[in-house]
């Protein structure tokens, strides 16, 4: 019973299953009743389903029946009625048929002119299309024709300005147009050749300011020079209406000697085009001559593109090797000034550029390496000026190359550099300027005492008088009184000798302008240098007079009291130095002037030059004595050899009356002793082994003819009888001779008032030795003692006896 109930359960579960799905078949639209269907099939209860679809098919068919037997008669007459519309409809459709063709045929040309319109509304909205995306183009286009312009024009900051704006504004905006990707693609090529370029114009830049730095160096000295004349003007404004001489005034003397060598440079193009400019013209500045708007350029450039560091190094680098350049002197620089200044120019123009560019740039160079290229530049100037000015012999030329060592400096030191260096070298300069000076100077001295006449200055007006007196401090109250034609003691070289030392100092103070030195400083020099021209060129050039080989004794003693003159002059040069270097004399440490003693060591060789002379004229006239020592005939005058030599003597000591009175008795003196002792000699020398008493009787007059000369006096200032003590040893011998007063010599010799106390026994013995010979000597027939011949043998025996005694004398004087 209970599986009945669970049976009839069932079915009534799935008769409503199924009841569910009709219901869902029956509203659901037929695309989607498949998976209703599935359920269906799904289940087991198939069969009662289609007995159920059939069931409710039946329910439906009948359900319609009675509605289409509800509704038949008016299908009816709807069905009659629409017949009759049918042929109406068929009208109609004629109708229309027939307005359809005539108005296609009609609106035929309508749509011909409607697809025309629709073309040009395609064209109309492609165009628009176009024009915005070319309105978009544009402005990139134009930057891209802009840039290419700018490039041609070599407007390459400009054109990297551009092109940043093109690369990070335009073209990205459209970007995806394949010609924006070939400018993208050309932009790094444009930089590089943008950087190439600038970098070819900077090298065209460096190799033009190579080749110019000298005009440019030429017009900032020129710059620096203008400057110093108007200081120096300004500085001597307020002297105006001074009584005392300036400086300048001093050596316009030798200003006139000095010439001027500084021709203008040649005309140059390029960057430059400036032309020579008169002394009276403003000169432009060195910055104005030179383009630097490349190095700007560049450097922004670089700048731009990160590289600004790789454009310093390159930079400075290359500057470098142009510094080392223009340092390197030319081999003949020391030829001419022009060689001087042409390099000194290039060093010049080197650094305005190098200072320029630190100013009017940033970091592109700095003060220390400014610096470190002038400490190079400084040696190495340094360097060349001390090898190349060594070769230099013309003191004009040193003097114009240290006045243009001092522009140079001066310019430099403008611009900020250091040049106590340079100052420092012209001391060096200025001792070898000294040295050259020296040199000139001896060779004008030369000439001076070559061209003189060693005769006193004649004058014959007060004209003549007053130029001599000019040109010579010398005063003397008695020659002025004395009428013309008159004669100044001394030669020509006197005044021509002082003229030039003054000439030496006025070119020494020449030297020390602008130096920077003290007074006391520039007085030190002066005194310094003309001394060595005192003691060293002019005493030379003195001594070579003297010690000339055909110098007469008129010259020695014109050379005497032109010496002495001198001499009396250097306070005068005292004074002169004094006068132009206001340093006075009694300042410590001032030098004094050598001229006194370099004057009396020249008089003193003078001196000593004159006695020698006359000892050789002496000399020479003894050579022409031509004694016969065997002779027995006695002479009554003397010997005609000695006759001219006393006569010469005479005349010479004639010439001394203007020497100083020591200097004419010391030669007197001199001459006399000299001619006493040759005498001597003549007498005693070896070669003579024999003489008569005849020969020494010729021999004494020939000596009283010279104590004759002795006594006139042909000196004044000696005292009675003080010149014949030359000749006293001779005397005493031949008196002892003459008068054979052996006796009393041997009597009295060795006490103090002997009369014979000037004869030595070996001379004694010496010529009573030839006597004796002579004596002996029986060949002779002509003998002085032949009246005698009885006797001969006493006489004999006599000197044999004194020449014993004098034997015994000598022999007790040298034990």
């Amino acid at each position: 019973m209970e599986r009945g109930k669970m049976a009839e359960a069932e079915s009534l579960e799935t008769a409503a299953e199924h009841e569910r799905i009709l219901r869902e078949i029956e509203s659901t639209d037929t695309a989607c009743i498949g998976p209703t269907l599935r359920s269906v099939y799904d289940g087991e209860e198939h069969g009662r389903f289609m007995e159920k679809l059939e069931t409710r098919i039946r329910n439906h068919d009948r359900e319609i029946e009675k509605m289409c037997n509800f509704h038949y008669q008016g299908f009816v007459d709807s069905i009659t009625e629409l017949l009759k519309v049918r042929g109406e409809a068929q009208k109609l459709k004629n109708q229309v048929t027939d307005t359809n063709r005539k108005l296609q045929h009609e609106g035929k040309e309508l749509v011909i002119a409607m697809e025309e319109l629709k073309q040009c509304r395609l064209q109309q909205r492609n165009i628009s299309a176009t024009v915005d995306k070319l309105m978009l183009c544009l402005p990139v286009l134009e930057m891209y024709s802009k840039l290419r312009d700018q490039m041609k024009t070599k407007r390459h900051y400009p054109a990297l300005k551009t092109l940043e704006h093109l690369e990070h504004t335009y073209l990205p905006q459209v970007s995806h147009y394949r010609f924006c990707k070939v400018m993208v693609d050309n932009i790094p090529k444009l930089r590089e050749e943008i950087k190439d370029v600038s970098m070819s114009d900077l090298k065209d830049f460096l190799e033009s300011i190579r080749k110019h730095s000298d005009k440019i160096g030429e017009t900032a000295m020129k710059q620096a020079q203008q400057q110093r004349n108007l200081d120096n003007i300004i500085l001597q404004q307020p002297r105006i209406g001074s009584k005392r001489k300036s400086k300048k005034d001093a050596y316009i003397i030798f200003d006139t000697e000095i010439e001027s060598t500084s021709p203008k440079s040649e005309q140059d193009s390029g960057i430059l085009d400036v032309e020579d400019e008169e002394d009276d013209e403003e000169v432009p500045g060195a910055q104005d001559l030179v383009d630097f708007s490349p190095v700007y350029r560049c450097l922004h450039i670089y700048s731009v593109l990160g590289a600004r560091e790789t454009f310093e190094n390159y930079y400075r680098k290359q500057r470098r090797k142009q510094a080392r350049l223009v340092l390197q002197p030319p081999s003949n620089m020391h030829e001419t000034l022009d060689g001087y200044r042409k390099y000194f120019n290039q060093i010049v123009g080197f650094f305005v550029v190098e200072d320029h560019i630190l100013h009017t740039t940033q970091g592109l160079v700095n003060r220390a390496y400014i610096d470190e290229l002038w400490e190079m530049a400084l040696s190495k100037t340094i360097a060349a000026l001390r090898t190349h000015s060594s070769y230099c012999s013309d003191p004009n030329l040193v003097l114009d190359l240290k006045n243009l060592i001092v522009l140079f400096a001066d310019t430099l030191q403008v611009y900020g550099f250091p040049v106590n260096q340079l100052f420092d070298m012209l001391l060096e300069i200025r001792d070898q300027y000294s040295e050259t000076l020296l040199k000139k100077w001896a060779g004008i001295f030369r000439n001076i005492l070559d061209s003189d006449n060693y005769s006193p200055i004649p004058v014959t007006s007060e004209e003549m008088y007053k130029k001599v007196v000019g040109q010579f401090p010398f005063q003397d109250i008695e020659l002025e009184k004395q009428p013309f034609p008159k004669k100044f003691p001394f030669s020509e070289f006197v005044p021509k000798v002082y003229n030039q030392i003054k000439e030496f100092i006025y070119a020494c103070l020449k030297f020390s302008e602008d130096l920077h030195l003290s007074s006391t400083e520039v007085d030190d020099m002066i005194r310094k240098s003309t001394n060595l021209l005192l003691t060293r060129t002019l005493s030379n050039s003195l001594q070579n007079v003297i010690k000339r080989k055909n110098i007469g004794l008129t010259e020695l003693v014109q050379i005497i009291i032109n010496t002495t003159h001198l001499e009396k002059s250097c306070k005068y040069l005292e004074e002169f130095i004094t006068n132009i270097t206001n340093v006075l004399p009694e300042t410590v440490h001032t030098t004094k002037l050598y001229g006194t003693t370099t004057f009396k060591d020249a008089r003193h060789a003078a001196e000593e030059e004159i006695y020698t002379n006359l000892n050789q004229k002496i000399d020479q006239f003894l050579q022409l004595a031509d004694y016969d020592w065997m002779t027995g005939d006695l002479g009554n005058k003397a010997s005609d050899y000695l006759v001219d030599l006393i006569a010469f003597l005479r005349s010479t000591f004639a010439v001394f009356t203007h020497l100083p009175g020591k200097v004419a008795q010391t030669a007197c003196m001199s001459a006399c002793k000299h001619l006493a002792t040759s005498l001597m000699q003549l007498l005693l020398e070896a070669e003579v082994r024999q003489l008569t008493l005849g020969a020494l009787q010729q021999f004494n007059l020939d000596v009283r003819e010279c104590e004759q000369f002795a006594r006139s006096g042909p000196v004044p200032g000696f005292q009675e009888d003080t010149l014949q003590l030359a000749f006293i040893d001779l005397r005493q011998l031949l008196d002892l001779f003459i008068q054979w007063d052996w006796s009393t010599y041997l009597a009295d010799y060795g006490q103090p008032n002997c009369k014979y106390l000037r004869v030595n026994p070996v001379t004694a013995l010496t010529l009573l030795e030839k006597i004796s010979r002579e004596m002996k000597d029986t060949s002779r027939k002509n003998n002085m003692f032949a009246q005698f011949r009885k006797n001969e043998r006493d006489k004999q025996k006599l000197i044999d006896t004194v020449a014993k005694q004098l034997r015994g004398l000598i022999s007790s004087h040298h034990s």
